[in-house]
């Protein structure tokens, strides 16, 4: 399946996740839910300065798109397991008195045929109307959601997104942006990928796609072959392939002054198993920079810990070990065309921009809308 360029809406800042101090006034709160190929996740939180505080959050493994790629349709077993979820996330907004929220689903629900009836029931069994955004409109969220991490000395950015069912990358020039201004360049990109900056100096997005590969639908392409070793080269190299639209791919960067932000579970997954955390912290996690040797160095061990040691792994996890290889094809075949010494490591993403977007446009934020 070719990757794919479709028109898409806004995104909006950073988000920093922090705990509320003391139970909120419901008035103030905001929800974003986002169903994703693999994982149902939520967070609750209220607008403080220009950030906000986490009230409650919520996340579950649902696996949405289990068989997906093979049907092009959504099981009744994995619809049943998500809506489940989404009954806990529905409980959660009643306790909270949330009233306003964005709640959003990806790929998965993008590429099924009965997506339509998926939502319907959604809908009919919890009560909560789900919207499927564009590939845009979620390259963007991860872009601005990331946008903290970006070093005052980067000239080439690279923001991946890697996804369950799909992974987007967007390529940004900040070389004619200020060194002290090129963090919010990023944040600035909320109203599009083109834009009239105004008076500041533009964050240039030099191209942008999206390739319907995640770490599940990449996994279901090769299931069938045994060898644990041929299977990750062969997604690797077969993920590469589905890069040769992408403008810059045939681009040599120079380390100096080139970044790559990675903002997935398999990028943290990796992050923490670099670190040697029996217990994830994403307070060590989140902004961590890794070199590609390091990377290599941790995906060289998965390979060597076999399927049977990935699962006894702790700093891997139950949830997670069925799909790290695949995540780690994706990130690798990266590291092959883009070598880099800066890879920032994101734990933020889709839930913070949609925050975000929802209290810009309320004026509710220190900074007011964006």
């Amino acid at each position: 399946m070719a990757p794919k360029r479709p028109k898409g809406a806004g995104a909006f800042p950073k988000a920093v996740e922090q705990s509320a101090p003391h139970r909120p006034d419901p008035a103030q709160l905001y929800a974003a839910l986002d169903l994703g190929t693999n994982s149902c996740r939520m967070l609750i939180a209220q607008p403080k300065g220009n950030q906000f505080h986490v009230v409650d959050s919520f996340s579950k493994s649902v696996q949405l798109g289990a068989g997906l790629e093979s049907t092009g349709r959504l099981s009744r077993a994995s619809m049943t397991c998500t809506v489940n979820a989404i009954r806990i996330c529905r409980q959660k907004l009643n306790r909270h008195k949330v009233k306003r929220m964005r709640l959003v689903a990806t790929e998965a629900c993008r590429r099924a045929s009965n997506a339509d009836q998926f939502i319907n029931q959604v809908r009919r069994e919890t009560g909560l109307k789900l919207d499927i955004i564009e590939p845009e409109e979620e390259a963007r969220l991860a872009v601005i959601s990331c946008a903290p991490l970006v070093s005052t000395k980067t000239e080439q950015l690279l923001v991946v997104d890697i996804g369950g069912g799909s992974t987007e990358l967007v390529w940004i020039d900040l070389t004619n942006v200020p060194k002290l201004d090129r963090p919010k360049s990023i944040m600035r990109l909320h109203s599009g990928f083109c834009q009239d900056p105004g008076p500041f100096a533009a964050a240039k997005v030099v191209d942008w796609i999206s390739v319907p590969l995640g770490v599940a639908t990449l996994r279901d392409q090769f299931e069938d072959v045994e060898d644990d070793a041929g299977r990750f080269a062969l997604m690797s190299w077969f993920f590469e392939e589905n890069l040769a639209e992408f403008a810059p791919y045939a681009t040599e960067q120079n380390r100096e002054g080139f970044q790559i932000i990675g903002t997935s579970g398999t990028v943290t997954t990796v992050a923490a198993s670099h670190l040697g955390l029996r217990r994830y912290d994403r307070t060590k996690v989140d902004g961590l920079r890794m070199t590609s040797d390091q990377i290599d160095a941790v995906i060289r061990e998965y390979l060597t810990l076999g399927p049977a040691g990935r699962r006894a792994d702790p700093r891997i996890g139950r949830d997670r070990q069925a799909l790290i290889m695949s995540g780690s094809a994706i990130l690798q075949a990266l590291m092959r065309i883009w070598p880099t010494d800066r890879l920032s490591v994101a734990d933020r993403g889709l839930r913070e921009g949609l925050l975000y977007a929802q209290m810009s446009a309320d004026g509710v934020l220190e900074d007011g809308p964006y």
